[in-house]
């Protein structure tokens, strides 16, 4: 029975989010309609990570069984005819051995929120990106960021529904870069905790907002206090990028 790794891209706005949902459309119920019309019969998709509800990825792993031996290119052109007209497509199918989980063999989560720093709203980019019309002090979100590096009790960035078994991960990567308008977050870890990324994200825009020092970040993680979070910023502007695995 082999199995293929899939390589996702999708545009989360018509979706409840990647988990299957009772009566709700998903990425997962999506692409396990999709692999039923392949393989004729039920299949289990296995997602690295749960996207929320109008989350986005560029790059989101999953993987499944098939009783069909299917060459991979065909995997991912007969999926994606499947599909239509989900704005969800297969990127990259690859066979795997069976000892390989998309979620339990991965080593590393990149996300990117994006965040337009201007006035005016949003039009062909709505739903893509979180619009901040106020100035942002981008130097003094950078600084304030690097507190959230390295190993740490990340419960004042966890939401409440958080079903991980700790709140402690460790954090490898955060990194702002710009260009115009545009401000670019980018994360790297393991793994996160529930809404950690959107929880770290709309405090470090109250600092680019002024309403916060550049130590507030560091004094609210070290609190491990959810209530000194500042809020949460939408699902809009948040993008998993892409998950590693051993080689």
């Amino acid at each position: 029975m082999p199995r293929y790794k899939l390589t996702i891209e999708y545009d989360g706005r018509p979706f409840c989010g990647w988990q299957r949902q009772s009566g709700q459309p998903s990425v997962q119920a999506a692409l396990e309609r999709a692999a039923e019309g392949l393989d004729e019969r039920p299949v289990t998709v296995f997602g690295a990570g749960r996207t929320d509800t109008g989350v986005h990825a560029m790059g989101q792993v999953a993987h499944i069984d098939l009783m069909k031996q299917l060459p991979v290119a065909k995997v991912a052109d007969a999926l994606n005819a499947h599909l239509r007209p989900e704005p969800v497509a297969i990127i990259e199918a690859q066979e795997v051995s069976e000892a390989f989980h998309a979620r339990f063999s991965a080593v590393e989560r990149h996300y990117r929120y994006r965040i337009v720093n201007r006035r005016a709203p949003l039009t062909t980019e709505k739903g893509l990106a979180w619009q901040v019309p106020q100035a942002l002090d981008r130097d003094a979100m950078a600084t304030a960021a690097n507190a959230l590096i390295g190993r740490h009790d990340f419960t004042t960035f966890r939401d409440a529904q958080c079903q991980a078994e700790s709140p402690i991960k460790t954090l490898d990567e955060v990194r702002l870069q710009t260009s115009g308008e545009e401000i670019n977050v980018y994360f790297c870890a393991r793994s996160f905790l529930h809404r950690q990324v959107r929880s770290m994200v709309g405090s470090l825009v109250e600092v680019g907002r002024g309403r916060h020092d550049g130590d507030w970040i560091a004094d609210i993680l070290a609190s491990a206090d959810r209530s000194l979070c500042g809020p949460v910023s939408p699902p809009d502007g948040l993008y998993l990028m892409n998950v590693i695995y051993p080689d």
